[in-house]
């Protein structure tokens, strides 16, 4: 009995051993490890976010691919995902223009939400007449001017998450760093093409910021929200400076239905000229994920290469 009652004593302290080992800090499974719960709206944020965030995040974000924020309505389930989130980032400047109740209901539940485009100074924006006094939010299409909301997502990680302050800034510096090597590229192209030629149309006015940035001239069938509808005279209207000006290609947005290019298309082809789609651009939204176009970086590169390939070679057919 004896000899019993003392393994069994072995036994126990064993597993108490094991047990407080198992949990001293100083195991190797992370597994413990309390992730940020983060809500972003577009992809272009939710990519941001997770670079920056690192292992420390757990982004989910809503508009996935080939979905327009602009006429986006949270469905119950968003609802009750912002419901769980630490925090919530949303581009801001009317782009999730849908949301804005819901963004008020999740502030009165104390969950924070956060604009990016709030630390982007606002002479540096564009408030175009027809958009009634609003700023354009489109801000993604120019990467310098993008790399400003690098600093308000890292700022709201490092006050929710101070522990992990050294590795919000590191990851960020380093990201700050892929985007500028980005911007060259982007100028770097878009210098390889004739001033002439630097003409982007598309389906709604998205790419402003990337006309003023890369010197490109850009007109869009739609207004800068989808929310407005293209008429005749509109499709007319810009049929005719395709033919005038000798226009080789247009673009469709993955965001936005073909319909209403291949209109401008059928428009140009009545007045005895040819114009091209040139390829799919991806406008409000990224391409899908495991794809190169589905996080920020691949898809500004895939924009460029295409509206560079085809206003410079005529286009695809």
């Amino acid at each position: 009995m004896r000899l019993f009652s003392l393994h069994l004593i072995i036994g126990l302290l064993s597993v108490l051993v094991i047990a407080c080992s198992a949990n001293d800090g100083s195991n190797t499974n992370d597994s413990d490890k309390q992730e940020l719960n983060i809500v972003a709206t577009t992809g272009m944020i939710a990519d941001m976010v997770s670079v920056i965030g690192g292992d420390n995040v757990n982004v989910k974000g809503l508009m996935g691919p080939g979905v327009d924020p602009h006429l986006y309505k949270a469905s119950a389930g968003d609802v009750a995902l912002l419901s769980k989130a630490d925090v919530i980032f949303y581009n801001g400047l009317h782009l999730e223009g849908k949301m804005s109740e819901i963004f008020e209901q999740m502030k009165s539940r104390g969950i924070d939400t956060v604009a990016v485009t709030d630390g982007v100074d606002r002479d540096d924006l564009l408030a175009p007449p027809e958009f009634k006094g609003n700023y354009d939010p489109h801000i993604w299409f120019d990467v310098d001017l993008w790399s400003d909301t690098v600093g308000t997502v890292k700022e709201t990680l490092i006050v929710l998450d101070p522990q992990n302050t050294q590795e919000y800034n590191k990851n960020a510096e380093a990201y700050l760093e892929e985007l500028s090597e980005l911007n060259d590229y982007v100028q770097e192209r878009a210098n390889g093409l004739p001033e002439d030629k630097r003409v982007l149309i598309t389906a709604h006015d998205a790419f402003n910021y990337f006309g003023r940035g890369y010197g490109f001239e850009v007109k869009g069938l739609q207004g800068i929200s989808t929310e407005s509808e293209a008429g005749t005279a509109d499709v007319q209207g810009l049929a005719a400076i395709i033919v005038e000006r000798q226009i080789p290609a247009v673009f469709v947005e993955s965001s936005v239905p073909p319909r209403y290019i291949e209109a401008v298309q059928a428009a140009v082809k009545s007045k005895g000229f040819d114009v091209r789609v040139g390829g799919e651009l991806f406008s409000d939204a990224m391409g899908n994920p495991g794809t190169p176009e589905g996080n920020y970086i691949g898809m500004v590169r895939h924009n460029i290469n295409t509206i560079v390939d085809a206003l410079g070679q005529g286009g695809e057919s």
